[in-house]
C-alpha cells in the first residue's frame, strides 16, 4: 500500500505547482523539459509555477539559472523576451543531490511559501537513468514530499515481465497508482490524439475500422540518429525494449481500441488495456532483428554485442474487431529517413468490372496515413479516373496538414502537453501498471528466444528479411510519392 492516501486534486489552469526536476542538468531536461516548462509558464497554462532542480552536479542556484538560460536559447523554438526570462528565472531553485533529502525538502518549502491560497501540487519529474529512478523515489519519500504530489516516470518501465512487476511493487510502496504518470512522448503529439477524434467523431470512418474492411496496419518509426553517447544504456535495452514496448505498442492501442464510454482517463485506459489483454504473444518467427554496421565500434558497446538497433515484427490482436488483421511495427537507428507514421491499408474491392490495363490495383490498396510529426499531417489515398478518353485510373490523395491551419501556433510540443496533463491529473495519455506488465508478458517468448541479429547498412531501411516478414504486402516507407507542400 502507498504510504500516503491519494486524494485527487481538482487542479485548474492556474493551480500552484512546484516541479521537482530530478536530472535537471541532463540532456532531456536541457532539450525539452526546461524550454517546455518556460512555454507552459509563458502561455499561462501553468502560470503559478516554480521549479526546484536537482542533479549530481554541484551547482549554485545562479549557475543552474545560467544552465537553464543556455538550454532555452539553444533548444527553444519560441521567442524569448527579457521580461519572460526574468519572471521565469525568479521561480528557479536548485539543490544538489549530495545535499540530501532535508535540503530538497527545504527548497520545496521555500517554493510553496511563495504561493497564495494553499492546495499546492508537487510534480516530481524523474529525468534520470532507469537505475537511478528508485533512488530518486527514496529521496522523495525521505524528504516527506509524497503528499499532494504526482510523479512522472521516464521509460523503460522494467526490462521484462518480472522486473516490471518488481518496479511497480516498489513504486507502490511509496506512491499510489493514481499518482504515477509513466510518460510516452509519442502519445503527447497532436496526431496521436487526433486518431481518437478522427475515428470516433466521424461517422465516415468508424464503421469501416475493423477486420471486414482493413487489410493490415503499419506503425513505422525509423530514426536517422545513432546512439548519441548512450551506448551503456542501449546495450542493456535494445530497440525492442527501448521503442516497441514503450512507444509503438501504445500507439497501436490508440489505433485499435474500442470506443471508450467517455473521453476521460479511466475509460480510455480501460479500453487500451483491453487491447493489450487481447494481443497474442509475440512469436520470434514473426520478428526481424538488426544491428547497423559500425554499432560495435560505438563507445560503451561490447565488441561482440548482439543487441539489436533495429526491430520489425508482425503481431495480432485476437478480438472481434481485429482477428486475423496483421499489425506490422518497425523501428531502428541510423536508418534512411526519420519518420513516425501510422498507415491503415484497406481491403481492395473486386476488379472484374474494370478493363485490362486500367491501372486499378497497380499502386496497391487505399491507405489512410497519419504522420506523427510535431506538425501533424494526414493523407487518404484512393483511385480516381484520369481525365480524357478511355478508362485509365491513377492513385490520388486528399491531405491535411496542421501547419496550413490557423491552429498551428496552438500546438504544444509533446513533453509540454504531457507535463500539463500530469499537473492537471489527467492520465489519458499515460500508461498504467497493468498495461505495462501485460506488454512485458506477451513479450516473454521473444525475450527468451530472440532471433539472430542481422547486419544492415547505415542509411538503409533495415535487413532485407523485412520484405519477407511483410509479404505479400509492402512497407509504406519509403513513400513513392512525397507529401505535397502547399502552393
Amino acid at each position: 500500500m502507498a504510504r500516503a492516501v491519494w486524494e485527487r486534486l481538482d487542479v485548474g489552469m492556474s493551480a500552484p505547482v512546484t516541479v521537482i526536476l530530478f536530472g535537471a542538468t541532463g540532456d532531456l531536461a536541457k532539450r525539452k523539459l526546461i524550454p517546455g516548462l518556460l512555454h507552459l509558464f509563458q502561455s499561462r497554462l501553468l502560470d503559478d509555477l516554480r521549479i526546484v532542480g536537482t542533479s549530481l552536479d554541484d551547482l549554485s542556484v545562479d549557475q543552474f539559472k545560467e544552465v537553464a538560460l543556455k538550454a532555452i536559447r539553444e533548444h527553444s523554438t519560441r521567442v524569448l523576451k527579457d521580461e519572460d526570462w526574468r519572471a521565469f528565472a525568479d521561480r528557479l531553485d536548485f539543490v544538489p543531490i549530495s545535499a540530501g533529502p532535508a535540503a530538497l525538502r527545504d527548497a520545496v518549502a521555500r517554493s510553496e511559501e511563495a504561493f497564495e491560497g494553499g492546495n499546492e501540487l508537487r510534480l516530481h519529474y524523474l529525468s534520470v537513468p532507469p537505475k537511478a529512478a528508485l533512488a530518486a523515489v527514496s529521496t522523495i519519500a525521505q524528504a516527506g514530499l509524497v503528499e499532494r504530489s504526482r510523479i512522472i516516470m521516464e521509460k523503460p518501465f522494467g526490462t521484462d515481465y518480472e522486473s516490471s512487476r518488481t518496479l511497480n511493487r516498489q513504486l507502490h510502496e511509496v506512491f499510489a497508482e493514481a499518482q504515477i504518470f509513466r510518460i510516452d512522448h509519442f502519445l503527447g503529439k497532436e496526431a496521436a490524439q487526433n486518431i481518437l477524434a478522427f475515428r470516433f467523431a466521424n461517422g465516415l470512418f468508424e464503421p469501416i475500422w475493423h477486420r471486414n474492411h482493413v487489410d493490415h496496419v503499419q506503425i513505422d518509426v525509423p530514426e536517422t540518429l545513432g546512439l548519441t553517447q548512450r551506448g551503456d544504456f542501449y546495450e542493456n535495452t535494445g530497440a525492442y525494449r527501448d521503442m516497441v514496448v514503450t512507444h509503438l505498442f501504445q500507439v497501436l492501442a490508440f489505433t485499435a481500441m474500442e470506443p471508450p464510454t467517455a473521453l476521460e482517463p479511466l475509460a480510455i485506459s480501460r479500453e487500451k488495456n483491453k487491447v493489450f489483454r487481447s494481443m497474442s504473444p509475440i512469436e520470434p518467427t514473426n520478428v526481424v532483428r538488426g544491428q547497423y554496421q559500425g554499432y560495435r565500434m560505438e563507445p560503451g558497446v561490447r565488441p561482440d554485442s548482439e543487441t539489436e538497433t533495429f526491430v520489425a515484427l508482425k503481431c495480432y490482436i485476437d478480438n472481434w474487431r481485429w482477428a486475423g488483421v496483421p499489425f506490422f511495427l518497425r523501428t531502428g537507428k541510423r536508418m534512411a529517413e526519420g519518420a513516425r507514421i501510422i498507415s491503415i491499408a484497406f481491403k481492395e474491392p473486386p476488379r472484374s468490372m474494370f478493363p485490362g490495363g486500367s491501372g486499378v490495383g497497380d499502386h496497391g490498396p487505399d491507405h489512410l496515413t497519419f504522420d506523427l510529426s510535431d506538425q501533424p499531417r494526414m493523407s487518404l489515398s484512393f483511385y480516381g479516373k484520369r481525365p480524357g478518353p478511355g478508362y485509365r485510373l491513377d492513385k490520388l490523395s486528399m491531405q491535411f496538414a496542421m501547419k496550413d491551419t490557423t491552429w498551428a501556433g496552438s500546438v504544444l510540443e509533446a513533453y509540454e502537453r504531457l507535463i500539463y496533463d500530469a499537473a492537471r491529473g489527467d492520465s489519458t495519455l499515460f500508461t498504467s501498471a497493468t498495461g505495462v506488465e501485460r506488454l512485458w508478458e506477451i513479450s516473454q517468448p521473444l525475450l527468451e528466444n530472440p532471433p539472430i541479429v542481422r547486419p544492415y547498412d547505415p542509411g538503409s531501411w533495415g535487413p532485407n528479411q523485412i520484405h519477407q516478414l511483410i509479404a505479400p504486402f509492402a512497407w509504406r516507407l519509403p513513400f513513392e510519392r512525397k507529401w505535397r507542400e502547399p502552393a
